[in-house]
């Protein structure tokens, strides 16, 4: 590769890795990317995955030490969202790109005004360190959400997102650290499916990575300095933005 592509590989995984960890969709930045760069569409969803690995080890581990969240926040929604994961990254069919395009887009201008309309669900303040109540109904949703990651991972923080707030009764701010908890195990399972289907540049992820790390280092900084009512703006901006992207672009 030239030279010049390693900084704008960084670059671009950086500015996923903050979009992703304060909201999500970054995917949608770096998919196109390495794709351009000549992987096919496979091997690019694959090697993705090395960049979200490496950014949700430095997420969680940030929120962590910032005092965000216990590990018993939601902790056993990793399993569901694990086993989607699992079975969504082994899934051989072909989709209609387009079709998904439009259905993702469809509920993302959804949650764009259940955000902008329902503030408080949003940027309450949660004040209970209970574990959150495992039900049938939140396995599903979890299973679900767990799945799309697995598959696609493009834009999934929205729904985790979702499933936790207005869900699991989450404030914004612990949800981010809790959905990065959650992202980080499922990426374990997803990533593991993609490298026994050799369909990995660990080249190109790593690289990736360091920006993605870097991007989801600022990100933690960022959220726990400026609060929920901050990520629901931010949230706000980036949904309308990728909701435009998929509809119309």
């Amino acid at each position: 590769m030239e030279w010049w592509i390693y900084p704008v590989v960084v670059l671009a995984g950086a500015v996923a890795g903050f979009i992703n960890t304060l909201a999500g969709s970054g995917s949608l930045l770096t998919l196109p990317l390495l794709i351009f760069l000549g992987l096919p569409a496979n091997m690019a969803n694959g090697t993705n995955r090395v960049g979200i690995l490496l950014q949700s080890l430095v997420a969680v581990g940030r929120f962590k030490q910032k005092k965000v969240f216990d590990w018993s926040d939601g902790v056993w929604l990793t399993v569901p969202a694990g086993v989607g994961a699992l079975i969504g990254a082994w899934v051989a069919v072909d989709l209609n790109e387009q079709l998904m395009n439009l259905v993702i887009g469809g509920l993302l201008v959804f949650m764009f005004f259940l955000i902008l309309l329902k503030p408080e669900r949003w940027i309450g303040d949660n004040k209970s360190h209970n574990p959150i109540r495992i039900t049938p109904l939140r396995i599903l949703v979890f299973l679900l959400i767990g799945f799309y990651g697995g598959f696609i991972q493009a834009g999934v923080g929205f729904f985790l997102l979702a499933g936790l707030v207005l869900g699991a009764g989450m404030d914004l701010l612990k949800s981010n650290a809790v959905k990065v908890l959650i992202t980080l195990v499922f990426t374990v399972l997803a990533l593991g499916v993609f490298v026994a289907n050799n369909q990995v540049d660990f080249k190109l992820g790593v690289i990736m990575g360091l920006g993605n790390m870097m991007g989801a280092w600022i990100a933690t900084h960022v959220a726990v300095k400026r609060g929920a009512k901050f990520i629901r703006w931010f949230l706000l901006a980036v949904i309308l933005v990728f909701a435009v992207k998929l509809l119309i672009w």
